[in-house]
Formats: structure tokens, C-alpha cells, sequence
């Protein structure tokens, strides 16, 4: 093995990389607009949700619990009749229908507990989950504040005390830009490693550098090494451009340890590229097989849903994975601020996850390349 191989064969690989328009492009989407959508297009909490009341009580207290509903998480209430409810519903032009109903007012005020119907359109089901906990809330809230007015107000024996760590103002944005810097990683890592080798072999150069001086671990590497440094540098741009500059997002930890963590995980992740890419005769085969391979990764990972809940065995699985240890070592940086003192076992898991992959990887390599000869 000779160093300058590695090193000019992987400069080959960023030039040739300069001229795909389309990689270029996938690059810049991925480190850029993909954050700040995953940002800001789906937020946690309730925006503009249309909601209908239908009041047939009439009262001082109905009236206050249609006025509750404001926004920014509702639309201003429209008033309706219980014939229209049904039909606005199935038209999709309502997502909520509070329905209250004749004397509840007088009912409250006696103790006889009325109920209130609550219809909810559940094929918006990022909404209807959270606004129908706001809904009932904002009802028990309000009347419970009416009813104070002429009963004695309770006095709990206890004061809960909230303080909320790493995102005191609980904005989603805060954790989407993040995991999805993460989860970008992961994706082009593998992508353009596995797209570099298929575009070799579909120009016809794959045999070109067979007749050279140079042995297949060299070629492998300077992939690897290259790619994996295009990556790593639209991520650092990320972080300080996207995430810190547009979208004000704090980090909490060093940087440079994300990084350096990184570029680890990379190295298992560019393998792995260079695995599943010699498996494949060509792009859209390619594409394919990193779709089954990367929905699992991002989502059992424990960046979309936590690991907590999942199956056990399922989570005993995803430990071999690279992506799960770079999910929980990054969130520990970014998120809490943790030093290497803590997300020392998550780097070793990485390296070592990242030798078993290139040396399988590396095997599955050679007898490509013997396949072709």
C-alpha cells in the first residue's frame, strides 16, 4: 500500500464528483433546505387548527369556552348547528367540532359532571393527536376557573416546580434541524461512496485503474476517505450556516467532538456504501438496496422514535448498527453538552462496528473486482 495512491485517487474522486451536477445538487439540498424543512414544515405544536363549536347552551360559560379557542394554535371558532357538523366534518373543512350541550352551565354549577362532545377529523393525525389533549385541557381549564366563582378554590398539598433543560421554550425545531444534520450524514455518506464505485463501473475506468499499480484496499480507501471528507465538511457548513446562523438553533456541546465523531461514523457508513454498491450491476439497483438499508437505520436509530420504545429485540439488533451509537453520542453532544468523558463508549462501539464494515466490505470488494477480470 503507498499513501500517494490513497491520497491522488481520492482527489480523482472529488473532481469527478465537481462534474455531476446532480450529486452537487443532492449535496447542497441535503445540507440545506432538507434541514430547514425538517425544522420548520412539521411543528409539534398546534398551528391554525380549524375548529367548530356548536353552543346549544347559550350561557356565560359556553360563551367563555368558545372564546378560549384562539389562535395561534386555532383558528378563530366558527359558530355552527348541530346539522352542519357531520357534513363540515366530512368535507374536510373542520378538524375539530365541539359540540355543548343544552344547560351545562346550570349542570357545572350543580355538581352533575355534563359531558362535552368532541368530534376529531383523525386523518390529520399530527394534529388531532395534540390538539384534542389541548382541547380537553383548555375546557377543564376554563371551567373550572368559572366555576371558582362561587366555590372555594382548591389548595394542592404539593407545588410542582417545572424547569425544562436543553430546550426550555420546547420548539421542535431545535431537535429536527439536529437529527436531520444526523441523519444526512448517514444518508449521503453512503450514497455517494456507493455512487462513486457504480459510476466507475458503468464508465468503464473500474478497469482502467485494475491495470495500474494499485490495489484494490487503495482504491477502496481513497473512496472512503474522499467522500467521507465532502460529507464531514457540508456538515460542519451545516451546523454554522443552517442550523446556528438561520435558524438560531444553539448547540450545547463542542463541535469539534461532533465532528471528530463524524468522521468515525463516516468511515463505517462510507464501508458500508462501498458494501452495498457491489451488490449492485447498477444506479437504479443501487438506489433500491440503499432504500432498504437506510429507512431501517434512521428509523430504529433512535433519532425519529426512542429506543425506549421499541422492542428488546429489536433494540439489541439496531446496537450493531453504526447509526444507533452516532444518534445517542450525537444528541448527548449537541443537546446536553457532554464531553468525550461520556460519549467515550459510543466512539468505541463506532470504530469498532467501522472495522468489521471495511474488512467486509473490502473482502466483498476483491471478489468483485475478480468477478470482472
Amino acid at each position: 500500500m503507498r499513501l500517494s495512491n490513497i491520497v491522488t485517487l481520492g482527489i480523482k474522486e472529488m473532481r469527478s464528483l465537481m462534474r455531476d451536477p446532480f450529486m452537487v445538487g443532492l449535496i447542497v439540498y441535503a445540507f440545506t433546505l432538507a434541514i430547514y424543512t425538517a425544522a420548520t414544515a412539521m411543528p409539534e405544536t398546534l398551528n391554525k387548527a380549524p375548529i367548530d363549536v356548536v353552543d346549544e347552551d347559550g350561557s356565560a360559560l359556553s360563551t367563555r369556552l368558545m372564546s378560549a379557542f384562539y389562535p395561534p394554535y386555532f383558528t378563530a371558532p366558527t359558530r355552527i348547528t348541530t346539522a352542519q357538523m357531520d357534513t363540515r366534518m366530512d368535507h374536510g373543512t373542520t378538524t375539530f367540532a365541539v359540540d355543548i350541550p343544552p344547560n351545562f352551565q346550570r349542570d357545572a354549577l350543580a355538581g352533575r359532571h355534563p359531558a362535552i362532545q368532541l368530534n376529531v377529523d383523525a386523518t390529520r393525525i399530527s394534529q388531532a393527536f395534540t390538539g384534542a389533549g389541548y382541547i380537553q385541557t383548555i375546557i377543564a381549564t376554563e371551567t373550572a376557573a368559572f366555576l371558582r366563582r362561587y366555590r372555594a378554590e382548591t389548595v394542592l398539598p404539593i407545588d410542582l416546580e417545572l424547569r425544562m433543560r436543553f430546550n426550555p421554550s420546547l420548539n421542535k425545531s431545535w431537535f429536527g434541524a439536529i437529527i436531520e444534520v444526523i441523519n444526512q450524514v448517514t444518508l449521503l455518506s453512503i450514497i455517494l461512496t456507493g455512487a462513486a464505485l457504480i459510476r466507475e463501473r458503468e464508465h468503464g475506468t473500474i478497469e482502467h485503474l485494475l491495470a495500474m499499480p494499485v490495489t484494490p484496499f487503495e482504491i477502496m480507501a481513497s473512496k472512503i476517505w474522499s467522500m467521507g471528507l465532502v460529507v464531514l465538511v457540508s456538515c460542519a457548513v451545516a451546523l454554522a450556516l443552517v442550523v446556528q446562523g438561520i435558524l438560531s438553533i444553539p448547540v450545547q456541546g463542542s463541535v469539534a467532538l461532533f465532528l471528530a465523531a463524524a468522521a468515525v461514523n463516516l468511515f463505517a457508513t462510507c464501508s458500508l456504501g462501498i458494501f452495498l454498491a457491489t451488490m449492485a450491476r447498477s444506479m437504479p439497483q443501487f438506489a433500491l438496496i440503499v432504500i432498504l438499508v437506510i429507512v431501517p437505520l434512521e428509523m430504529l436509530s433512535g433519532g425519529v422514535t426512542p429506543r425506549e420504545n421499541m422492542p428488546v429485540l429489536v433494540r439489541d439488533i439496531m446496537l450493531v448498527a453504526p447509526t444507533t451509537h452516532f444518534v445517542l453520542l450525537s444528541q448527548a453532544v449537541l443537546f446536553r453538552g457532554s464531553g468525550l468523558s461520556v460519549v467515550w463508549p459510543q466512539l468505541l462501539a463506532l470504530t469498532a462496528i467501522g472495522g468489521v464494515l471495511f474488512g467486509v466490505a473490502l473482502t466483498r470488494f476483491r471478489k468483485a473486482i475478480g468477478e470482472m477480470v
